[in-house]
């Protein structure tokens, strides 16, 4: 008897009538029609079932931390880093584990099972870091927590930084971080990014930076970034987060750019609602909105994500850890709106993040784990478009968290009573 089976499923990739079967937590069979006894059955209804969500870029030990010590009041990214550093000497170890453990919450009940977050460490106490390993292990059961090492206050623009960084890779911390254009000048940004790329390779990591994060066409640290990434023999496994200055690039010098990304086999990670609200503040009008080269990327074969980056902290006082609403956001700022590119921006929040994260098993396939969320929507541009009820969200077989469907009841005089769903049949678009 099979522990699991879920029927009438409609897929991201457009199958209908789907039946997957679970046994052990992995799935063991994905066909049409299937019927076989269960100790669990889920009649899907025809909606659709999801790989969980998956977040490439996010800053879980500063999340829910907003208006701590103060709010950030010009909304600036060197605003929100002056904050993080007055409230940095106040942290406790109990009040970042408290906060992250409420945020893995969220997102387990939005069906984000797993999240890469970068973890600051600058401080010489690695208090952060201590904390978030923690987190690591007390979620383990429910999500996956990949952390990178994140030299917040650059590597080499403060003493002894390279040193801590080293320590949080000893003590468990997965991926190696690093913010070049934050360092003093160019070439030490530059340096930088060789120096961490070593050190990736000498211990078999994974490269994640904060790259470009400017409206400077002159940054073009993913350049030495994507360099070091071949003469390393790191391709597939470094990533470049942000890489906003490419918005501001001419179009000449990023016809060289993309192509050298596509050798190096960078991955891409837009972060469309923080990159939106904190790119162009120099600017009057027209004004930069600084999202990356989302659909260009894309065309030229590199993986690109999308990140949550910050919810409630000291860069952006919104956020709940919702991935499609990152999804409609990243839309629209890219003018994605045919059908392949909203299913592109579905596959930013579920497909491409998992493979920049390297994650075992995962996806709808015989084999893989048990892990999905039934969304209320038919497909992924109506999951995008309602930023859709998650109905059900399954860890390994075993269901964590469920919603009610966002049904209404409408009373209107001179018409009968009825319930109102969003959900429009795909024969609406015939």
């Amino acid at each position: 008897m099979l522990d699991l089976l879920i029927t009438h499923a409609s897929l991201p990739d457009g199958r209908c009538n789907m039946s997957i079967a679970v046994q052990d937590g992995r799935i063991t069979e994905v066909t049409e029609g299937l019927q076989a006894p269960a100790h669990e059955t889920l009649d899907a209804a025809g909606l659709l079932l999801s790989p969980p969500f998956v977040d490439a870029h996010f800053h879980l030990d500063s999340a829910l931390s907003y208006g701590q010590p103060r709010v950030n009041a010009s909304g600036t990214l060197l605003e929100g880093i002056a904050l993080w550093g007055e409230l940095k000497p106040t942290l406790t170890h109990e009040a970042i584990v408290e906060r992250a453990l409420r945020y893995c919450d969220w997102a387990v009940a939005r069906g984000l099972l797993a999240i890469r977050s970068h973890v600051d460490t600058s401080d010489p106490s690695l208090l952060p870091v201590h904390a978030l390993l923690e987190v690591k292990r007390r979620v383990a059961p429910y999500l996956d927590l990949q952390l990178v090492a994140f030299p917040q206050d650059g590597v080499l623009r403060r003493a002894g930084a390279l040193d801590s960084l080293k320590r949080a890779l000893a003590l468990g911390v997965d991926v190696v971080g690093g913010i070049p254009h934050f360092e003093r000048t160019m070439a030490e940004g530059a340096q930088s990014v060789r120096i961490l790329c070593e050190i990736a390779a000498e211990a078999g990591k994974r490269v994640d930076m904060h790259c470009d994060e400017s409206d400077d066409p002159h940054s073009r640290h993913v350049e030495t970034l994507a360099f070091e990434a071949q003469r390393l023999g790191l391709q597939g496994r470094v990533t470049g987060s942000h890489l906003t200055s490419m918005h501001s690039m001419d179009n000449y010098y990023v016809s060289k750019l993309i192509p050298l990304m596509a050798e190096a086999q960078l991955g891409v990670v837009a972060n469309p609602l923080i990159n939106i609200t904190l790119q162009g503040r120099h600017d009057s009008y027209p004004r930069r909105r600084g999202m990356t080269r989302v659909p260009e990327l894309l065309a030229a074969g590199l993986t690109v994500a999308f990140g949550q980056d910050c919810v409630l902290d000291p860069w952006y006082g919104l956020g709940s850890g919702d991935m499609l609403e990152v999804a409609h956001m990243g839309l629209h700022v890219a003018q994605m709106t045919s059908q392949s590119a909203m299913r592109a921006c579905f596959e930013a929040v579920t497909t491409q993040p998992a493979r920049l994260l390297g994650l075992e098993g995962y996806g709808l396939q015989p084999g893989c784990h048990a892990d999905f969320v039934l969304l209320h929507a038919r497909e992924p541009a109506e999951a995008i478009r309602l930023r859709a009820a998650r109905l059900a969200v399954y860890r390994r077989g075993k269901r964590i968290a469920q919603s009610p469907a966002p049904v209404s009841q409408l009373t209107l005089p001179g018409r009968p009573q009825q319930h109102v769903d969003f959900l429009l049949s795909p024969a609406n678009f015939k």
